[in-house]
Order: C-alpha cells, then structure tokens, then sequence
C-alpha cells in the first residue's frame, strides 16, 4: 500500500521540528569529510531520526536509505530515501535556500516525492500522478515550463568549482549557452524548475538521496530529470533536469560530447 499525502506531511512536519529550531542559532557542526568540508549538524541526524522512526513504526515492511544513519532492506520492493537537510552548507551559514527532500522507490523507481523548505513555509509534493506546490502564497498543480530553446534558459548548479576534469568543460560549454546562469539554492533550485521559475539544473557528484525526493516532483511537473548519458536519476551521480525536452537534449547534446 503507498502511503498518502498526509503520511509524507506528517513526516514533513517531524522533520521541520528538528531542523526550524536550529537554524540560525549557531549550530555544532562536524566534519564528516576526508579531502573537502562536508558538514553534519545536530539537525541533520534528529531530523532523518523523527523520519525514520515514523516509516518504521507505520510501513515496517520498507527499506530506508538515508544520508546520516545508513540504510536497511535496500532489496524490498519500497525503499524510501531521505535527506533531513539538503544544502547543509547553506544551513550553517544562514542561507534559507535548504529543505528536507522525502522520496519513495518502488522497485528502484522513484514514484513519490516531497520537498520541504520549513524557513519559507514551502512544499512540493508529487503523489505519483502529479506536483502540487503549497505555501503562504496558496497552493496550486506545478507545471515545467517550456522557454523553447537552450538560448532562452536560466541554468542553476550549486556551484561551479564542483566539476572536475572534463565535466567542467563540459558544464561551462551548457553554461555559454544560456540566457542566465545563477548558482546555490541546492535542492531549492529542482523545486523552482517543476515550478516553472527556471529552465535547466545541471550537477555532479550526487547521492540517492540528494534526488531521491526531486525526481517525482520534476517528472510529474511534467519536467525531465536523468543522469548526462541519459539513464535513471534515482542512483545519483551526474544528475540534469529540464523543464522541457528540447532545453533538454540541447543540454545534453553538448554534455555527452
């Protein structure tokens, strides 16, 4: 049985108890990194706990990946994916742009989805046959939108210098071809494409679980979302995103050259 949309807030709202009371308050930070700064609060880790406890105690029979307290039952037939604070960075500095990203597999694919931004009072959710956006401004069904071509596009990545060797030719050969390039908003960026805002998002290096809740959101906005050779997106890596099929393949166009 999939869980309703009452079952994704109430784990929504669990998490946000957690993450809200310590924003801007000068959280301890850790540093979970070998070579580069990946920081972990205390939010990240009671967030992903509230979550996880609810999924167990209401679906038992469910896998759980999640970023800070590992993963069980990854071979069950629905696995949910967790990322109590997508954009951690920005949460240490201040930076509203982080939310809690929420997604459901079944079988390996991403059907369900929420993005949550507990600063704003913002959430998209896909229900596994469409997005719809609430927050202060009222709530309504999300579409993509169509700017006809790479030249019209407003790109986003989280920022430049995490492409390396020839991804960063290759990202800054898409960058060329845009109307605007813009960088930050991690998770934030995924939910203004569904929303129509913005045209393209273009990163690398992802986890699951930093697409595990953005996929639905995206695909059932009517938007695409899959890795620079064009598989699935639900294991990460070089991840794309586009609010239309022609901004699409003439991103990838130049990325799979």
């Amino acid at each position: 049985m999939l869980p309703d949309r009452a079952f994704f807030d109430l784990l929504a709202d669990a998490a946000r108890k957690e993450t809200l009371p310590r924003f801007r308050v000068g959280a301890d930070v850790i540093d979970k990194g070998a070579s580069v700064f990946d920081p972990v609060t205390e939010g990240d880790r009671a967030a992903e706990a509230a979550i996880r406890a609810l999924v167990e105690t209401h679906f038992p029979d469910h896998g759980i990946l999640g970023e800070e307290h590992g993963s069980v039952g990854l071979d069950r037939e629905y696995i949910w994916v967790i990322d109590p604070i997508d954009g951690t960075r920005a949460f240490i500095s201040g930076v509203p742009v982080w939310g809690t990203l929420i997604g459901l597999y079944r079988n390996g694919e991403a059907v369900m989805g929420l993005v949550d931004q507990p600063f704003t009072g913002e959430r998209y959710f896909a229900d596994g046959s469409a997005s719809r956006y609430s927050g202060p401004d009222g709530s309504r069904v999300l579409a993509t939108r169509d700017c006809g071509a790479l030249g019209n596009a407003i790109l986003f990545t989280t920022s430049p210098h995490l492409f390396t060797d020839g991804r960063k030719d290759r990202f800054e050969a898409v960058q060329r071809e845009v109307r605007l390039a813009r960088y930050g908003c991690d998770c934030y960026a995924y939910a203004l494409l569904a929303a129509g805002h913005i045209d393209l998002v273009v990163e690398c290096e992802l986890k699951p679980y930093d697409v595990g809740g953005l996929i639905p959101v995206i695909e059932q906005a009517g938007g695409i979302i899959t890795s620079w050779d064009g598989g699935p997106a639900e294991m990460g890596g070089e991840i794309i995103a586009a609010g239309s099929r022609a901004v699409y393949e003439q991103a990838m166009a130049i990325l799979k050259a």
